[in-house]
Formats: C-alpha cells, sequence, structure tokens
C-alpha cells in the first residue's frame, strides 16, 4: 500500500451526489443554495454533506456565485497596536455579516502595496479596505475603484480618490495638544513619525500621508495663533526600528536648543523614545515631557501615566468594515455617519517645559 492512498481526499461535490443517489448538479445547486432544488433533495444532499464532512471548494463557488465572501485588507504595520485593533474591529464586523478576512501587511512600503492589492484581486476578494502607505502615490488604488470593484480607505485619505475614507481628522486634535503643551511652557516641541522621507522636513516639503500632513498642519496653526515660531527642525520622520528611533531622542534631547517635549505618532515609536529617555536617566515629566498618539492600557500602567491623544480605532476598523459591506451588498449609505473623534486625555507626563542643561 502506497503512503499516499491512506491520505485523506478532499470530498467532491460528485461524491455527495452519488451517496445522496441525485444527479450532480442538483447536489451543487443544493450546496450553493442557488437554483430550483425539491425538498426532498435538498434534505438528502444536506445529510450526505454531513456524512461526509463535506467542505465547499470556496474558489469554485466564488466563481460559480461572483462573490467569494472575503474580504481584503491592507495595512503599513502589524506590529503597530494602531492597526492591530483596527483590523480587530475590521475581522469582528466581516464574522459577524459571513465575511471572511485575508489581512496583508507592507511595511509601509509603496512596491509592497500595490503587490499586495493585486493578490488579493486574483484570491477574488469581495472588496478592498486599505491603509495606504502614500497620500499622492495613489494610481493602483485609482485602477481599483474604475474597475467598480468596491473599496474603503483606512486612516488616511488619497489625493484626488474621491474614494469612501474612515479616518480621525487630526488637525484640531492636534492644534489642542499642542496648544496645550504652549500654555505649559514648551516651545522645544518635538515630533517623530516612521513616514518614508526622501529628504529631512521642510515646512515647504509635502508630506506623503494625510495623517500626518494634518497633525504636523495643527502643531503649526497652534504655533502661529500664539505668534510663535514653528520648530521644524525638531521634526523627525523616517524614524524606523527601534535603535533609529532611539538614537532620533537622544539626539533631540541633545541638541544646544534642545526639546523640551517629545511628541510619538504611535505607540511602537512610543515605546522606543520612553526607552531612550529612561537610558539617559531623565525622568518625566520633571526632565522632559511626552505625549503620544492612541491610547493603550499599558499608557495607564507607566509611572506617571502617559499623556495621549486618543483614537476610536477599534470603531474605525469597525465603519470601515461596515462601509465596505454595505458598498458590496449594494446599499446606500446612512445619512449621518458615526462621529469618529480623537480626544486629548491630560494624565502626568507633561509639566512646565524645563530646558535640559548639556553643559
Amino acid at each position: 500500500m502506497s503512503s499516499n492512498s491512506s491520505r485523506r481526499r478532499d470530498v467532491t461535490v460528485a461524491d455527495v451526489a452519488r451517496a445522496a443517489n441525485v444527479s450532480k448538479a442538483q447536489a451543487a445547486r443544493a450546496l450553493g443554495n442557488y437554483g430550483a432544488v425539491s425538498d426532498d433533495v435538498r434534505e438528502r444532499v444536506l445529510a450526505a454533506a454531513e456524512e461526509l464532512s463535506y467542505r465547499p471548494n470556496e474558489l469554485a463557488r466564488s466563481m460559480n456565485t461572483g462573490k467569494s465572501h472575503t474580504l481584503g485588507v491592507v495595512v503599513g504595520d502589524i506590529e503597530n497596536p494602531h492597526f492591530g485593533l483596527a483590523t480587530r474591529g475590521i475581522s469582528d464586523t466581516a464574522k459577524k455579516s459571513g465575511y471572511n478576512v485575508i489581512l496583508v501587511n507592507t511595511d509601509e512600503e509603496q512596491a509592497a502595496e500595490v503587490d499586495a492589492v493585486q493578490v488579493l484581486l486574483d484570491k477574488r476578494v469581495d472588496g478592498l479596505i486599505v491603509a495606504p502607505a502614500s497620500s499622492t502615490e495613489t494610481e493602483h488604488l485609482q485602477r481599483v475603484y474604475e474597475s467598480g470593484r468596491p473599496l474603503v480607505l483606512l486612516d488616511r485619505a488619497a489625493n484626488g480618490l474621491l474614494v469612501e475614507t474612515v479616518a480621525v481628522n487630526m488637525t484640531g486634535i492636534s492644534q489642542e495638544a499642542t496648544k496645550y503643551l504652549l500654555d505649559s511652557g514648551h516651545r522645544r516641541i518635538a515630533f517623530i513619525s516612521t513616514l518614508k522621507s526622501d529628504s529631512p522636513f521642510s515646512t515647504a516639503a509635502q508630506v506623503d500621508s494625510s495623517q500626518i500632513s494634518e497633525r504636523l498642519d495643527g502643531m503649526r496653526r497652534a504655533f502661529s495663533d500664539n505668534g510663535l515660531t514653528f520648530p521644524h527642525d525638531l521634526v523627525r520622520l523616517n524614524a524606523g526600528d527601534s535603535e533609529s528611533i532611539r538614537h532620533i531622542t537622544r539626539e533631540l534631547l541633545s541638541l544646544p536648543d534642545p526639546a523640551t517635549v517629545v511628541v510619538a505618532s504611535d505607540g511602537l515609536i512610543a515605546l522606543s523614545v520612553l526607552g531612550a529617555i529612561q537610558e539617559l536617566g531623565l525622568v518625566i515629566p520633571r526632565d522632559v515631557s511626552f505625549l503620544m498618539y492612541d491610547d493603550f492600557a499599558w499608557t495607564r500602567l507607566t509611572t506617571p501615566p502617559l499623556t495621549v491623544i486618543a483614537q476610536p480605532v477599534y470603531d474605525i476598523g469597525v465603519t470601515a468594515a461596515n462601509a465596505l459591506i454595505r458598498q458590496i451588498e449594494g446599499r446606500k449609505a446612512a445619512d449621518t455617519a458615526p462621529a469618529l473623534e480623537a480626544r486629548l486625555i491630560q494624565r502626568g507626563s507633561v509639566g512646565p517645559a524645563k530646558v535640559l542643561s548639556n553643559s
């Protein structure tokens, strides 16, 4: 007996048809729940399918029905708790509506995103949720939109692409948070982001992410409202791995005119910034203040607990999934969309500005 003969073969529609003593076409209609099938045939087919532990071939079913009941999700970094929580919101909502989710991680690389979108289309997903790596390089998303495939953007808008976008507008909350820092006496406010950029940040540069662009715009507005000059020399993009973030933090805090507060644009960056501050032997907020985007349980467990800009991340995922499923099923949008707003939560990591001595 060959080693392969004992391997369990997948049960086919033909096997179910034989066991139920019906034609293959009748079995296919009963299993796929389409076409005219008598109650007697349906009962026999379903009983045979259960007896044989039949599992449908989802790809074949999607070719027959035109629907795979699968959503494709493309995000920049699943290690980032922001995307992890948003994806949980998407998958929970998809499951309730009978959809599966295929998730692809791009490391915020444009070429990887283009490939990911094509792979998901080839797998016949019913629609796509994409957190675009770039808000300007979006030709691949334009092609998806023009093809008529349902598409929702998560967290970031795409310039010139009239696609449903589920994101919190960050300009207002960034302005509010920056005003809070200015009112605490801070003028040297640093901002660290993983956004990839070919050149150092300048006030004239176009920022290739709607989220980061809005955050920086809010900061600039707060400085302008107070008649102050925005410290663009303290904006750091291209923060990559943990060591590069720690290096950036050490640099910002050892300048001749150092940062007195560091703003981390996500939770992963925050962990590395906090590690660097600790390694320098500095105490928050006595020596340097700290503020971060997103609120996670651990931010309340540090000493002191951290001041954060909290976003409804899970609800962003839920809203994006509901929007996509609504498009797939051809239903119209509700007149009033749920409000997705961020809020500043003041805890203990922001104190009065103190200039560090670098002598």
